[in-house]
């Protein structure tokens, strides 16, 4: 019997390949989740990122950390120190040619 469904997974692994756009806006999402407080998820996204761009050896030699270690801290449980956090997230970015830019706003209360 033949498979009709496809992994999500590598469906999302061939659109990042294919569509700087795509990877951008999930880069984007993972820098964003885990400004506000979503660590677990943004860990996932950029476990994603980097399988389908940079990979974990050239990750590793870019960072100068283990690929064991890289690929612990990004996931779901990971708990990277904010300076690997941060060597990782520059490696993506200078990887896919993007820049950050941090807006902050007011919240809204819906307390009201």
């Amino acid at each position: 019997m033949s498979q009709i469904t496809k992994d999500y997974k590598d469906t999302i692994n061939n659109r990042l390949k294919q569509d700087p756009a795509f990877a951008a806006a999930l880069f984007d999402e993972a820098v964003s989740l885990f400004l506000n407080g979503e660590p677990s998820t943004a860990r996932i996204i950029l476990r994603e990122l980097v399988k389908a761009t940079v990979g974990f050896e050239k990750l590793a030699i870019e960072t100068e950390r283990p690929t064991k270690s890289l690929h612990r801290m990004l996931s779901a449980g990971g708990n990277p120190t904010m300076n690997n956090l941060t060597s990782i997230i520059n490696v993506l970015r200078q990887n896919l040619n993007l820049n950050i830019k941090v807006h902050t706003f007011p919240a809204i209360s819906n307390l009201s």
